[in-house]
């Protein structure tokens, strides 16, 4: 994941997008709480069954990423954490190193691509503001 929040301002730069958001810390700790309810919710809420849990922690993951980010950056590297995150995860069950109680689709559960994302969010934007640098003077009293 580190890499993941490396790539975001690297990219950033790249493509000459800056972030739109006023960047500060009060911002990625919100986005960090958020990302913790989100991969709670996964966990701990009862849903009828899959689908409506991944449609859940998709509209989820999307306002995550809408609130704090709404680059094409960060939601193409959302996408691309999300895809070889669960394909690595795939590839991890389906050779037996790991395993879960019920799989439902392909070898992993279908709401994993939607946490990897709001993952790669959040850190994205802990990589975003650890680039910035402190632009804080001290205050001399």
């Amino acid at each position: 994941m580190a890499v993941v929040g490396l790539l975001y301002p690297c990219l950033d730069r790249h493509l000459g997008e800056p972030h739109k958001f006023k960047r500060e810390w009060a911002s990625v700790t919100r986005c960090i709480a958020v990302f913790v309810g989100i991969n709670h919710a996964s966990a701990k809420l009862d849903f009828a069954n899959n689908v409506q849990l991944s449609l859940t922690l998709a509209a989820l993951s999307l306002g995550l990423w809408w609130t704090f980010d709404r680059s094409r950056s960060g939601f193409g590297l959302g996408l691309t954490t999300a895809f070889l995150a669960t394909l690595i995860a795939q590839l991890l069950v389906y050779n037996g190193i790991y395993q879960y109680t019920s799989p439902d689709f392909l070898y992993v559960r279908s709401w994993l691509p939607c946490i990897f994302f709001s993952g790669g969010v959040t850190v994205g934007n802990i990589g975003r503001q650890l680039a910035m640098g402190s632009t804080e003077k001290p205050h001399n009293d």
